[in-house]
């Protein structure tokens, strides 16, 4: 379901102090942090599965990007508000919007120990393959900001996607650490993401987890 237009959505987004707009502001904080890991969520959506990953870890620094302002105006609305109700500021969450391809402009090398792929789009048809986000180019993208040994996680309930990773990460070279094929009647650990909560009960669940 397609979210609904917010013709102020950027305006919130720049209302909201952990917004980053620009790399001199994220490579500041970085710099300011240089004992903490980073990690990064890309397609964050409302940002559940980022936001419990911070609260869990505040010792290390969490991104979350989403490149739609009015879901990531939704995402600001959504953590504005549980932090109301909490009594909390979690200081160690940020968020940014830009298009994956484009990581290696935002971050520096060796800089973020794990990405988070979580439910992307799967992009169906065939025509359209280039632009998943487990295709070879962004794969070639994450591999120039992720540290050595650095890992994605990946999760899906699209089998054809699913599939399409497992080749395309195979054929990348990369080394695979888990893989679950319906990862809710495993005892792993997980976070839920909304979607994920919504529409598991529907079909199974799929993980990757690969390293660099």
């Amino acid at each position: 379901m397609r979210t609904r237009f917010n013709p102020k959505a950027i305006e919130q987004m720049n209302e909201f102090d952990r917004y980053i707009k620009d790399r001199e502001t994220i490579q500041n904080i970085i710099s300011e942090n240089k004992d903490k890991k980073i990690y990064l969520e890309i397609g964050m959506g409302k940002g559940d599965f980022i936001t419990q990953l911070s609260l869990l870890d505040q010792d290390n620094i969490y991104i979350g990007v989403e490149l739609s302002p009015p879901v990531l105006a939704l995402a600001v609305k959504k953590l504005q508000r549980y932090e109301e109700e909490n009594s909390i500021r979690i200081n160690n969450l940020y968020f940014m919007s830009f298009d994956a391809i484009e990581i290696a402009q935002m971050f520096e090398e060796n800089q973020i120990e794990k990405i988070y792929l979580n439910f992307s789009d799967p992009w169906p048809k065939k025509k359209h393959t280039k632009r998943r986000l487990t295709n070879e180019k962004f794969l070639a993208e994450y591999k120039k900001v992720l540290r050595d040994n650095g890992q994605i996680e990946f999760k899906t309930d699209n089998r054809g996607l699913f599939e399409y990773s497992l080749v395309s990460m195979q054929n990348y070279g990369l080394k695979f650490i888990e893989v679950y094929l319906d990862l809710h009647k495993t005892e792993v650990f997980n976070i839920e993401t909304e979607y994920e909560k919504k529409f598991s009960p529907f079909g199974p669940i799929y993980k990757i987890v690969v390293e660099y």
